[in-house]
């Protein structure tokens, strides 16, 4: 079997200005007056490594980032939880997203999940409202929540699929699936192979020098998508 590992934003779906309005509202709720500079968009970080970045940006002192770090993001899914109306009129789902998922869970040789930079109740809530949390196995995933440093991910997300499924999962048998620099830094790092999907905001020439497997333009072809999951892991 092989673990496929999508991530979430830019990649299934797109939230608009939701996330910089929870980081704005969660700042301001925390630090007490409202932000003069946000996350920037798009970039795949963890967001515990967004918030220090948030609070170090707006001139929080050095001493309050961790504490105010972990006040944050115990307030994040709940927020998000908030705007569930706001994710669905100003998001969407990325073109073929939903067929492809369709297709990688109905297949007998797939196990899809999840690897993020979000928290795993945050991504649970966008997978939720979007109606996608049928399509994957969220308890195998590897979230911000677990460690901040996203290659780590891979190893939890393979580690959990291994007791769940009674079989090892590694570089031989696991796949990401994502739009952004940092999901290729993740399989680099941590030990899968990437296909990169061009529907963020980094070209496919980005993903591929960076050292993206495969890239493709989006997850319109369906079938295409399915035998690059299996061609990159049988050239490993």
């Amino acid at each position: 079997m092989i673990l496929v590992l999508w991530d979430i934003d830019r990649t299934l779906l797109y939230v608009g200005e939701t996330d910089r309005l929870v980081y704005r509202e969660v700042f301001q709720q925390v630090v007490g007056r409202p932000p003069a500079v946000l996350p920037a968009r798009g970039t795949g970080v963890t967001m515990p490594l967004a918030v220090r970045e948030l609070l170090a940006s707006n001139d929080v002192p050095s001493e309050d980032i961790e504490r105010l770090t972990g006040d944050i993001i115990e307030r994040m899914p709940g927020q998000l939880a908030n705007h569930r109306e706001d994710l669905l009129t100003q998001g969407q789902l990325m073109p073929g997203a939903l067929a492809a998922l369709v297709a990688v869970r109905q297949s007998d040789l797939f196990i899809p999940s999840i690897v993020t930079g979000n928290l795993r109740r945050s991504a649970e809530i966008k997978l939720d409202t979007f109606g996608l949390s049928s399509y994957v196995d969220s308890g195998v995933g590897g979230y911000a929540s677990d460690n901040s440093h996203r290659p780590a991910l891979v190893r939890i997300a393979q580690e959990r699929a291994e007791k769940v499924y009674g079989e090892p999962f590694d570089r031989s048998n696991t796949v990401i699936v994502g739009d952004s620099l940092q999901d290729v830094i993740t399989g680099r790092e941590g030990g899968a192979p990437v296909i990169g999907v061009a529907s963020g905001k980094t070209p496919a020439a980005e993903l591929t020098n960076y050292g993206a497997d495969r890239v493709i333009p989006d997850l319109t072809d369906v079938v295409g998508l399915l035998q690059l999951i299996t061609d990159v892991v049988r050239s490993e």
